[in-house]
């Protein structure tokens, strides 16, 4: 599964140990994990990574700018569809609001992942534990969080939903979210500071 390039692109930027800039974390964090998940690719997939994917079918009308993934995979034989990873910050298992917010109001609404029935969500974790996470976020979403078999030994877990397709769309309705917990528990420590000004 595409989500196993995830797994391991983070283990090698853990023990590459790189410095993070903090003034953009999500970001920076994003582009530090994208050319791994690539490297761990054998490049003869039917899909490619993508940091900052856009998403034109569901782009408003100009001079709206379309939405923009994280993270994306990418079909080679029709680029249109993509597979998203939407990445969000976690300074506590409490702080949840723009990551239930994408949920809601971006992947079931189909305004991200259109023509997909899955995405994921990458929580990148500062404090806390990924157990009390996935609780706040069962919680918020008012939903079962599951275990997945291919993943029993990372905090990985998945919920279902039931997608608000626009009218006149043959979007899939049925949903599965996958909520993958990146700790970066002590990020204090690869913290970048701003060099000296001369």
């Amino acid at each position: 599964m595409l989500l196993s390039f995830v797994w391991k692109g983070f283990d090698a930027m853990k023990a590459a140990c790189p410095l993070i800039e903090t003034k953009d974390l999500e970001r920076s964090i994003t582009q530090l994990l994208e050319p791994r998940v690539r490297d761990v690719m054998s490049g003869y997939e039917p899909f490619y990574v993508q940091k900052e994917c856009y998403e034109h079918e569901t782009m408003a009308a100009p001079p709206a700018q379309p939405p923009a993934y994280d993270l994306a995979f990418v079909l080679r034989a029709d680029e249109r569809i993509k597979w998203p990873l939407e990445a969000k910050v976690i300074e506590t298992p409490g702080t949840l609001a723009d990551y239930v917010n994408d949920i809601c109001r971006e992947y079931l609404t189909c305004r991200y992942a259109p023509f997909s029935g899955s995405g994921a969500m990458l929580a990148y974790l500062l404090s806390g534990t990924a157990a009390d996470t996935f609780d706040n976020i069962a919680n918020r979403l008012r939903c079962a969080l599951e275990e997945t078999s291919e993943f029993s030994d990372r905090p990985h877990r998945t919920s279902n939903h039931r997608r608000t397709v626009p009218p006149g769309k043959s979007y899939p309705i049925e949903f599965t979210c996958h909520h993958m917990v990146l700790e970066f528990i002590g990020l204090e420590r690869a913290r970048t500071s701003n060099p000296d000004k001369t």
